[in-house]
């Protein structure tokens, strides 16, 4: 069975008027997004010089790296992944259309939840996963709730771009259900399809190798 995500797809959750992006942006005051770097500058990274685009993932799988969220994705299964898609080209390319799948060592193939997914798991945190094991990480006791701060929190953090424009770059996290699975990053990749140029070609599928990640050294603050 294939499985396909697609930005173009996603139901709306929330539908701001007036206001705009204003909204957003006071809703999501606690929250502050990573600033994204080139994309070819993170471990993890599959980049088409002949193309000009590049494409990177950063794993947030550390208690360090997730404490920019009020959300504790790990007790809930989820594996936040940064998203960063670099255009070095001189005309728009389109990622309205996005396929993303992280595909496991084991082969197992993992499509980007949707905030209603998410919204789901943290509010009936027994309804666990598709998968027939726990996550193998002790569990907490969790109120069935999902808190307005939370539920900002997560639409403002998700990949959403629908284009990158020339020489910039667009980032997002994307958020995949691994509960179940030990060791999801360990010889796991990531493959990015459907992104199209300006006269509507699609590019070459990136293929991204998270063992680059974790073989990367460590930053230390």
């Amino acid at each position: 069975m294939r499985y396909r995500w697609k930005l173009a797809s996603r139901p709306a959750v929330f539908v701001v008027v007036a206001l705009g992006g204003f909204a957003v942006s006071v809703a999501a005051k606690d929250f502050v997004k990573p600033a994204a770097q080139p994309a070819k500058t993170y471990p993890a990274h599959d980049e088409h010089p002949s193309e000009k685009v590049a494409i990177a993932a950063d794993p947030y799988d550390t208690p360090e790296k997730t404490k920019i969220f009020s959300v504790d994705f790990r007790e809930h299964g989820y594996l936040p992944v940064f998203f960063v898609v670099t255009n070095d080209g001189d005309q728009p390319i389109s990622i309205a259309n996005l396929e993303v799948k992280l595909i496991t060592a084991n082969r197992s193939k993992l499509t980007p939840a949707s905030p209603e997914d998410i919204y789901r798991r943290l509010s009936n945190p027994r309804a666990n996963t598709n998968s027939p094991v726990p996550f193998p990480i002790p569990r907490k006791k969790v109120k069935g709730t999902v808190s307005k701060k939370e539920m900002d929190e997560i639409e403002s953090s998700e990949f959403a771009a629908r284009a990158v424009e020339p020489h910039a770059t667009q980032s997002g996290f994307l958020y995949f259900d691994v509960g179940g699975i030990s060791e999801p990053l360990a010889g796991a990749h990531i493959d990015v399809t459907r992104i199209t140029d300006a006269k509507g070609n699609e590019l070459m599928y990136f293929e991204i190798p998270i063992e680059k990640y974790l073989s990367a050294p460590k930053k230390t603050n």
